[in-house]
């Protein structure tokens, strides 16, 4: 599988980026509009926060599903039994915010979901007549006035060698949501799925912006856009020894758009979730 580079102030960028997300599911782009040094800003700051007992005084919502999620409330991925390696935080506009922290995050979310609305446009003006005419909606007005897209903050702690057999820090998934779009995390280990079933990893030089597709796209193009494969492998060596922190912003359509004859986005969400739940397709 190759996974071509977008240069976002291409003139030709809009017309790649979404020939390179119909072909694979994923699009990379570089001399995106996203700051690097609020990015990098944000993964030395969290990191330093997943290392205090802070973290704690945020536990999860188990209705609102803000605030931080220990490893052992983690998630288990489709078709697995064993919980993935990692802790995190949900940030949405209207949850819980660590004090611990500057309002980087925050900042970062409002310029992330200005970005994922441009990509949706690009996927907009690019989808092929019949797979447009499909959208009940435009794809942009799907997001507006939504509240529930979703900044998550990553961390996978260093590997001590006493792990459940068979976890791993992200078994192979796919995402929920409308696009996602992730800055290069500062450790490697993501892969996506070809075609051919092989394995192949994902560009992370830093500075890249990561995008794929998600379940509800691709439903709601009838699967002209896959919502492909991907997971985060453990580490070996050296690097098993280091913190692994990523950036995922999950872009939702509000609750009440439809996707297809079969869904709402509400229907759609709350069926997978109690998949999740089960740690079953």
């Amino acid at each position: 599988m190759h996974l071509p580079v977008v240069d976002f102030q291409s003139p030709t960028a809009p017309q790649e980026f979404c020939k390179s997300l119909h072909e694979t599911g994923f699009g990379v782009l570089k001399n995106h509009p996203l700051q690097r040094d609020l990015v990098e800003g944000i993964y030395d700051e969290w990191l330093a926060f997943f290392k205090t007992e802070a973290k704690h005084q945020y536990l999860q919502d188990p209705v609102k599903f803000d605030g931080y999620f220990p490893p052992n409330v983690s998630e288990t991925a489709k078709n697995n039994t064993k919980k993935d390696l990692k802790e995190f935080f949900h940030i949405y506009p209207w949850g819980r915010y660590p004090t611990e922290v500057s309002d980087a995050a925050r900042r970062y979310y409002v310029q992330g979901s200005q970005l994922a609305a441009t990509l949706l446009n690009w996927v907009e003006d690019n989808s092929p007549p019949e797979v447009k005419a499909r959208y009940t909606e435009p794809l942009p007005k799907m997001i507006e006035g939504c509240d529930q897209t979703l900044l998550r903050v990553l961390h996978y702690p260093p590997l001590h060698g006493d792990e459940e057999a068979g976890a791993v820090r992200a078994a192979a998934h796919e995402d929920i949501n409308l696009l996602t779009i992730l800055p290069a995390a500062t450790e490697p280990g993501l892969q996506v799925l070809g075609k051919d079933k092989f394995w192949f990893d994902v560009p992370r030089d830093f500075g890249l912006l990561i995008v794929n597709i998600g379940d509800m796209l691709q439903e709601a193009s009838g699967h002209y856009y896959p919502s492909t494969s991907h997971r985060v492998l453990n580490p070996t060596g050296e690097a098993a020894t280091k913190s692994r922190i990523s950036l995922p912003l999950f872009l939702h359509p509000r609750r009440e758009v439809v996707l297809s004859e079969r869904y709402t986005v509400g229907a759609y969400f709350n069926e997978r979730m109690e998949e999740l739940k089960g740690g079953k397709k």
